[in-house]
């Protein structure tokens, strides 16, 4: 795979950069990122696609230079991100939920399932939690609702890319799953509290419970678990609050 000479850089990332080609975007990863994980982002991609989500189109899976790449064609708008922070006054969380409970309403058998990814990454937590508070989250892990809903695992602001014609599109498939909307929802709300946005946070908790129509209590059980997952990323520099998350009590 070769990148033309005037691309631009979309966004870059500890462990990727994401180019803008023209017509393709390409996200070029680091060295260290595991090729497994590049074929899986690729194919959780192609399984969105294939159950009818409007994700950007998959062109290529192949290496610039020694590192592999992603291609997809080029979804044309801007990201919410960029919507809200140019005109934060315009309400726009309904839409947001709306978009994350349609991707819900889909399913594809083929995903890797939720709870066993969540099983793998707590089990990887040994040198930083107890085994005690391992056993305690599998624990409760196991005890959660099975579900086979398609979850992005990811579901933020700059994942989503709203046409001209108001359409979006939903690009960053790299930590997709099928299982249970509750755990997504509650990815998403520690994704927005990470990134220091508490009141949009909590806004959009309310909003997907309102919508869904299921108690705060059904999300915040699925806290310490997702908290958990996101601790397993190596996430050093949120680790204390990570841990704060895994410690809490049960919400009830």
């Amino acid at each position: 795979m070769k990148l033309p000479k005037d691309k631009s850089v979309i966004v870059e990332r500890h462990n990727k950069v994401v180019y803008d080609c023209g017509d393709t975007v390409v996200k070029v990863f680091n060295g260290n990122k595991p090729a497994a994980d590049i074929m899986n982002e690729a194919l959780n991609l192609a399984r969105a696609d294939q159950a009818g989500i409007d994700v950007p189109e998959l062109l290529e899976v192949g290496k610039v230079g020694n590192t592999w790449a992603i291609a997809t064609k080029k979804v044309e708008g801007k990201t919410l991100r960029q919507l809200i922070n140019e005109d934060p006054e315009v309400e726009r969380m309904a839409d947001f939920v709306e978009l994350e409970l349609q991707i819900h309403a889909h399913k594809n058998p083929l995903m890797n399932r939720q709870k066993d990814k969540y099983a793998r990454m707590i089990n990887s937590l040994g040198d930083i939690i107890s085994e005690a508070t391992q056993y305690e989250l599998l624990v409760r892990l196991d005890g959660m609702p099975n579900h086979n809903k398609i979850c992005h695992g990811d579901f933020v602001p700059s994942n989503i890319i709203v046409r001209e014609d108001g359409t979006m599109s939903v690009c960053d498939w790299a930590h997709a799953t099928q299982g249970n909307g509750g755990a997504d929802c509650a990815t998403t709300y520690l994704h927005l509290m990470l990134g220091g946005e508490k009141e949009i946070a909590e806004k959009y908790l309310r909003t997907y419970c309102e919508r869904q129509g299921c108690e705060m209590s059904y999300i915040q059980n699925w806290m310490s678990i997702v908290a958990a997952a996101e601790l397993a990323r190596g996430r050093v520099v949120e680790q204390d609050y990570l841990l704060s998350m895994i410690d809490v009590v049960d919400y009830y």
